[in-house]
């Protein structure tokens, strides 16, 4: 605690530095489900091979969507982190930004000078509205991305499943001749 309960202001270098590590662990621990998921798939797949010797259709109509969600959900968690870098990215610009406010204000004339051009309380709101705005527009997008994406047509599912089935055992006979 600083004087009268306020607490010291933290460098910002430091807390950009500080989420920035927590951001890449959370991009470590989604590579580490990736690689699970993906160990998953290898057993599936081992499995479907042996369902497909013995003839079992609906075990390897089965197996094979597994297969498919095992790859959405890796397709989602690359989305994921992809995001993630966004975010890190956008910390950085923002940091590089403050920098280059901070060193405007310590120089007096470049400051009364560009009082003197622009009106600075007017631009900052505006951005701030252009801020607010861009981040709606992201937001309904990432709904409508993960409402889209959640609807799964069966047909193409069964199409997908299908498909996988005759690759295997089209890799099954291939094996045995």
């Amino acid at each position: 605690m600083g004087l009268f309960g306020k607490s010291p202001e933290r460098n910002p270098k430091e807390m950009v530095n500080e989420w920035s590590h927590k951001l890449r662990k959370e991009g470590y621990n989604l590579d580490r489900q990736i690689r699970a998921i993906q160990r998953e798939e290898e057993k599936i797949k081992r499995s479907l091979k042996e369902a497909a010797t013995k003839n079992d259709k609906q075990v390897c109509t089965i197996l094979a969507k597994e297969i498919i969600r095992s790859r959405k959900a890796i397709s989602k968690i690359y989305t994921s982190k992809a995001h993630l870098n966004s975010v890190q990215m956008q910390m950085k610009n923002q940091l590089a930004t403050l920098r280059v406010a901070g060193s405007l204000a310590k120089s007096t004339e470049v400051m009364q000078a560009m009082q003197a051009l622009i009106r600075l309380p007017e631009i900052a709101n505006i951005m701030q509205e252009m801020s607010k705005e861009m981040m709606k527009a992201g937001i309904i997008e990432e709904m409508l991305d993960e409402t889209m994406s959640s609807v799964e047509d069966e047909e193409e599912m069964e199409e997908a499943a299908q498909s996988e089935i005759n690759l295997i055992k089209m890799n099954i006979n291939f094996l045995y001749r």
